[in-house]
């Protein structure tokens, strides 16, 4: 039995740069045949994964690196300092060079290393690199701290696969878990995502415009000369978002193996995905909006996108404003939704400044962020008994 945790949100972004192309431009596409705003999934998920730093602290959140062989040799040296036995950097080095033979993860030859100020003699030391991978590996803390603790168990032993597995296949962290791994060239180590984002999407037509802008040369202004000491032009764009993420609660168990552990996960990923914010461009826009409106379901058949609300692109007029237009949109497609197929949330959940609530009477429960997390955890674990 399936169980998906979807989660809705508008939320109107003022003139900035969130989240820009290769050009510098704000990324766009085209939808319902019009312009529209976008920011990327990529660009979302990453502050998501920040705000999991700050809520559970940076040991229950992964390394995304091309170093993390590095990060286990370094907690290899940092466990066995103060012991008799204590490591050198070249055999932890090889020890974690073992470990990657062993799963079948290329590592690349170590560049020479890298000068370090000199110590108290005048000595300059050298770090010892285990090597790269080719491609960002993701690890959780757990699994290093597993790998360097195995490894000094073996003492210079050669690890098997079957040890590598137990290390690196087990103890996600909870962004693993979420969104899952890829390794390239040891597919068995690949973990399959529980959560899928949605590139953020403008609910109306619009399009960049560009900010010229002026910078004034301190010095040259004293001396009473004219002319700026730079001048330039950004891109900009201002929106109200359609932004979507769905949980399948399933995966997420098979991922952290334990039930509890599943729910504490997407709660979390429910707190982070509404206040979370990419950073693009902040510092020049301060564009530290929160959403206006966030709809929450519980389901116990498939994930729904309602993005087709806004396939023909809202024009504000004068009797509503285009944050009440969006919100009416979307009650209104999940109330179709629910009459014409028949697939009706377990439990609903909506949060609405200003009144805009009021279109998903009947529809799902009024409440608060504060509230939601235990309204959320007990409509949970009522799904997952059930499944």
């Amino acid at each position: 039995m399936s169980l998906v945790l979807d989660v809705h949100a508008l939320q109107t972004i003022p003139p900035s740069n969130i989240n820009r192309d290769d050009t510098g431009a704000p990324k766009s596409a085209i939808f319902g045949g019009v312009p529209r705003q976008r920011v990327s999934s990529q660009s979302w998920k990453r502050a998501i994964r920040r705000a999991f730093e700050d809520e559970l602290g940076a040991d229950q959140v992964g390394y995304r690196s091309k170093y993390v062989a590095d990060l286990i040799s370094d907690r290899i040296l940092e466990l066995t300092k103060d012991s008799e036995s204590a490591w050198e950097a070249e055999k932890a080095a090889a020890a974690v060079k073992s470990l990657f033979s062993a799963a079948k993860i290329s590592l690349t030859e170590p560049k020479a290393p890298a000068k370090a100020d000199a110590d108290a003699d005048g000595a300059t030391p050298q770090r010892m690199s285990a090597g790269q991978t080719g491609y960002l590996l993701f690890l959780s803390p757990r699994q290093i701290e597993n790998a360097a603790r195995e490894l000094i168990e073996l003492d210079g032993a050669k690890p098997t696969k079957k040890d590598a597995d137990r290390i690196l296949d087990s103890s996600h962290s909870i962004d693993i878990a979420l969104f899952g791994r890829m390794v390239a060239d040891a597919t068995d180590y690949n973990v399959d995502a529980a959560c899928q984002v949605a590139h953020a999407i403008g609910i109306h037509a619009s399009e960049p415009e560009f900010d010229y802008y002026t910078a004034v040369d301190d010095v040259v202004e004293d001396r009473e000369e004219t002319g700026a000491g730079m001048i330039g032009t950004m891109q900009m764009m201002s929106s109200t978002l359609y932004r979507f993420a769905t949980v399948d609660m399933v995966s997420l168990q098979e991922n952290l193996g334990e039930q509890g552990a599943a729910v504490d996960a997407a709660l979390a990923f429910v707190r982070a995905f509404i206040t979370s914010l990419p950073t693009g461009k902040q510092n020049s826009y301060a564009h530290n909006t929160l959403p206006e409106l966030v709809y929450v379901t519980v389901r116990d058949t498939r994930s729904i996108s309602l993005v087709n609300a806004f396939e023909q692109a809202v024009q504000q007029d004068d009797a509503s404003s285009r944050r009440a237009e969006g919100a009416a949109r979307l009650a209104g497609e999940a109330r179709s939704v629910q009459e014409d197929y028949g697939f009706v949330p377990t439990a609903s959940f909506v949060i609405g400044l200003g009144g805009l609530k009021e279109s998903f009477d009947g529809l799902a429960t009024p409440t608060t962020l504060p509230a939601l997390d235990a309204q959320l955890r007990e409509a949970l674990s009522v799904g997952q008994e059930a499944s």
